[in-house]
Parts: structure tokens; C-alpha cells; sequence
């Protein structure tokens, strides 16, 4: 397993590598740069760099502006300032008249350290794939967030980046490269689907490991691509293994979850369980309190797994 990083940590090199090969691209900041790692852009490209302060909605619009007359603005805040608090600004100024704006969402869903309910964006998800011409992603660790961000820089259009905050390992492989609207399988397996994205990749694959032990092989795919999301990968799971698991960071609700159902029930149906947030406020505690309090840890996603089996007599 190769070192532990997290996605947020590669945002400032990989920007002042976009940067130096596009003097179109601008970053804009909420008094949050120390947090999403972007300070390195600031102090390669201090003309480049716009220092909005905590006024979120206006940062939007000044990044609508500044796409309108040609530049590549990457907007960076907490995801629950770029959804909740922004929504009106992103709806209005940024995604109706489909300007290149890329929103870097940073702590996304329940891992916002010990912030608490009021800075954990458990519906930013849901809010953002409703608005027409946006699309929304989360990367599984820092390589796929390097990949994304190449991506998105030469991709016309709004985008919503969820950004990780902690430490995770190497999920993808070294020569990935992001596409959006597909999604990369990260274990095979014909018994049933698990499928996840972002900061609880690992404890999906772990899950699937220890139904392993029980003979049971379960396939799991990162889905990062949350819209456009893989349809074709979803109907292949559904049509191979029978049943889904979906494991969210954000409320069961609107979701990546409510995405798949969309897709299973109007294509190809079979079960769908999903997991997440049950339409709660978080709470304030680490990672691990979050996951156990959420019941979003490996141990929870695998008794899920049998359950979801056992209502369908397969155990």
C-alpha cells in the first residue's frame, strides 16, 4: 500500500502545474486557503489569486464574471459555504448560463474534524446534481484528485468537486486517468455490488475482504463520477451480481445512492440497499466517532452485505 494522502493536499501543486500551462486559470478563496492546501497557487501566482474573504455567494458570482471574459476560475470553501450558503449564486450566475467554473469543495459530508453539524454539507450531493449543467464528483484519494483536476482544467463547463480532507491510501492505479461519467472497478466479484466513492472506499473494500472470509465475492466500484454517473456500469452490476450496496457520505437521501436507484428502477430493477446519513444532522467527533455513530464503518457495511443476502435467500 502506498503512502497515506489526502486529496486536498495535492490542490496547490497540481494548480500551479495548470497554472503555468494556462494564464487563464485563476484561483478565488474564502479565507480558507490554509485548510484546502491552495496557498502554494497564492504564492506562485499572487496576481492569479483572489482573496474573496468569508463571503461566499459573492466569490461566485465574481467567478461567473471573471468566466464570462474567458478565465478558468477554481473556487475553493468548505462544501457546505459552496452548496448551501452559494446555491442561489452557483444556480443563477454560474450554472444557467454554464460558465467554466469549478467549485473545490473541501471537507465534504461528515469528515469536517470536529466542526460539527453546522460545516458537515450532508445534502450538497442531492442540491448540486439537481442544477442543470453541473456535474459532481469526489475522487477516492489524492491520485485520482491530481487526475481530476487535469481533467476538469481542459473540460468546458460548471463543476463541483467534493475534496477529502484526511489522509487515505492509494486507491487507483499510478496510470489512472479521470473520466467523467465512468467509474473504475476496484474488485471483481458476481455475488453482489458494493459502490462507493471518496473517504469510505476503504472501509468498503475492507467490508468486501471480510466477505470474502464468508465466501461471498463481492464486486466493488468506485463510483467518482457522481453526475454524470456510469450508467452502463451500474446495469452490468445489477444484471451480473443481482443485488447493490451503496455506501454514502452524505444523507440517504439525494444522494449517490438515490442516483443508482434512479438508474436500477427505471432499467434493469433488483435490489438496492443503501447507506448513509438517515435524513439526520451530524455531529461533532473524528472520522472513526463519525463512521461509528453512522454505522459507515467496514464492519457495518459488511453485516449490511448479509442482510441485504439474507432477505434475498442467498445465505
Amino acid at each position: 500500500m502506498s503512502e497515506m494522502k489526502a486529496p486536498r493536499e495535492v490542490l496547490g501543486d497540481t494548480l500551479i502545474i495548470l497554472g503555468k500551462k494556462n494564464p487563464n486559470i485563476v484561483v478565488l478563496d474564502a479565507d480558507f486557503n490554509p485548510a484546502s492546501k491552495i496557498r502554494p497557487f497564492m504564492e506562485q501566482f499572487p496576481d492569479r489569486f483572489i482573496q474573496a474573504g468569508i463571503a461566499e455567494q459573492n466569490m461566485m458570482s465574481v467567478a461567473a464574471g471573471m468566466a464570462a471574459m474567458g478565465f478558468i476560475p477554481f473556487v475553493s470553501t468548505i462544501a457546505v459555504f459552496c452548496s448551501r450558503r452559494a446555491c442561489d449564486q452557483v444556480t443563477v450566475s454560474v450554472a444557467l448560463p454554464n460558465l467554466n467554473v469549478k467549485i473545490l469543495a473541501v471537507y465534504p459530508g461528515l469528515f469536517v474534524g470536529l466542526n460539527g453539524a453546522s460545516h458537515q454539507s450532508l445534502e450538497d450531493i442531492s442540491i448540486m446534481r439537481a442544477i442543470p449543467n453541473m456535474s459532481v464528483v469526489q475522487p477516492a484519494d489524492a491520485v485520482e484528485m491530481e487526475s481530476i483536476l487535469q481533467y476538469v482544467a481542459h473540460h468546458a463547463g460548471p463543476m463541483y468537486i467534493r475534496v477529502g480532507r484526511d489522509a487515505v491510501p492509494q486507491y487507483v492505479p499510478n496510470d489512472y486517468q479521470f473520466k467523467l461519467g465512468a467509474s473504475l472497478t476496484l474488485k471483481d466479484g458476481n455475488d453482489m455490488t458494493l459502490m462507493t466513492y471518496g473517504e469510505l472506499v476503504g472501509d468498503t473494500l475492507e467490508a468486501a475482504s471480510m466477505l470474502d472470509k464468508k465466501g461471498i465475492q463481492a464486486r466493488v466500484i468506485n463510483m467518482s463520477s457522481i453526475k454524470p454517473i456510469d450508467e452502463n456500469t451500474i446495469l452490468k452490476a445489477a444484471q451480473e451480481t443481482g443485488r447493490i450496496l451503496t455506501v454514502d457520505n452524505h444523507n440517504i437521501y439525494g444522494g449517490m445512492g438515490s442516483v443508482v436507484c434512479e438508474v436500477v428502477c427505471e432499467k434493469y430493477p433488483v435490489p438496492v440497499k443503501r447507506m448513509g446519513v438517515k435524513d439526520v444532522f451530524g455531529k461533532s467527533g473524528s472520522n472513526d466517532a463519525m463512521k461509528k455513530k453512522f454505522g459507515l464503518r467496514a464492519e457495518d457495511i459488511y453485516q449490511e452485505a448479509v442482510n441485504l443476502l439474507k432477505n434475498e435467500d442467498k445465505i
